[in-house]
């Protein structure tokens, strides 16, 4: 694997000091990532077919977000969409596991070893990670979602209404890779 810490621009330091606060914490039934980032890379947790039935649950599962409650008339409309984008900090990725540069997607040798910003691996320089959910139900500062993929406790960077006509819908290509994995998770193993 390689690794960022290894290349001569990688100093660490970041220019006009960039910070990010937490405007709310996941909670969710999730307690470990179903992918585990080490030095050597990214490894499923547990077998392949437990790991995709887990995934395709996590899509049913009522998970909350709860927003810090100083911050609540943030949320003020939000209940007209159907859909948000949760943008979170995946917060179980070791320090230095943020160095890699390449992975096997999925941590599966049976796919090519690729750049990280090429997946939707949690191991990034700068473990942000987003997903598309459904709103359920707003209670003040608490939204009940489902299809949240995020670990329990992972600190919510930002929320911004899913609009699909913002979104690109023709001409969109994936690697065969990607594709395989798609269809593995929702239909089952395919190879």
């Amino acid at each position: 694997m390689e690794r960022l810490d290894k290349l001569p621009h990688a100093s660490g330091e970041t220019s006009g000091g960039m910070v990010l606060r937490p405007v709310g914490i996941i909670k969710s039934k999730i307690k470990e990532p179903v992918l585990a980032a080490g030095n050597d890379g990214i490894k499923m947790q547990g077998q392949i077919d437990a790991m995709r039935r887990k995934m395709r649950e996590m899509r049913q599962e009522i998970s909350e977000i709860l927003i810090n409650e100083p911050l609540i008339d943030v949320l003020d409309g939000i209940e007209g969409y159907s859909h948000l984008v949760v943008l979170y900090w995946a917060h179980k990725v070791p320090e230095q596991s943020r160095s890699l540069t390449k992975v096997h997607p999925m941590g599966r040798e049976d796919f090519p070893l690729v750049g990280i910003f090429s997946t939707h691996s949690p191991a990034r320089p700068n473990p942000v990670l987003m997903t598309i959910v459904r709103l359920c139900e707003r209670k003040e500062n608490v939204l009940e979602v489902t299809g949240l993929d995020a670990v329990d406790g992972s600190p919510v960077v930002d929320i911004k209404p899913y609009v699909q006509r913002l979104y690109p819908r023709e001409e969109v290509r994936i690697p065969e890779w990607m594709e395989r994995i798609v269809k593995e998770v929702d239909e089952g193993d395919v190879r």
